[in-house]
């Protein structure tokens, strides 16, 4: 059987490597790669937002955030902000809409880095650690039990449908009727 020779052969080079290390690369290096990585990745969405901002200077986009209340509510997100940008890489998904958010309205750079790192420190951790141990089991999990695996994809994606659904009705039900106002 060559599924049986390959996940012996998979788990004989995660015992020999760790788990949490890359073709035997030890663990920090593995971190520092990814915490750069997602410095560079997400910094660069911040500039992105930033020159869309710049893009955007005489739109009607613009004229919409340059009200009292758009000013409020931007004076809200430079000042609580940095902790939305930490969070967000929590997430997937959401980090890059939160980072381009950050730079289109301009949130102060140094706030903006403070968040930037701490986010970027978690992010890899989580990646180095979970998201390696999540990927080689299901790598093994393909090898020997592809069924199962795909079983667990279906369901999930099931799972994710039905929230969804769940959310969208209860927003409806929620908003009040054209006939109740």
């Amino acid at each position: 059987m060559v599924t049986a020779h390959l996940v012996v052969a998979a788990s004989e080079d995660a015992e020999r490597q760790g788990v949490f290390t890359l073709d035997g690369f030890p663990f920090w290096i593995v971190y520092l790669a990814a915490f750069c990585l997602v410095m560079v990745r997400a910094g660069a969405t911040y500039w992105l937002g930033r020159g869309v901002a710049r893009g955007t200077v005489r739109t009607r986009a613009a004229e919409l955030l340059t009200g009292d209340r758009a000013t409020r509510v931007i004076d809200r997100i430079h000042r609580w902000g940095p902790p939305a940008v930490t969070f967000s890489f929590f997430t997937v998904g959401i980090q890059t809409v939160v980072n381009l958010a950050a730079g289109y309205l301009r949130m102060p750079f140094g706030r903006y880095l403070v968040a930037l790192t701490f986010g970027s420190l978690i992010w890899a951790a989580i990646w180095t650690t979970v998201g390696t141990a999540v990927v080689w089991g299901a790598v093994l999990l393909f090898l020997e039990q592809p069924a199962v695996l795909a079983a667990l994809a279906v369901l999930a994606a099931g799972l994710t449908v039905w929230l969804l659904l769940r959310r969208r009705s209860r927003h409806r039900t929620a908003a009040p009727q054209p006939d109740e106002v």
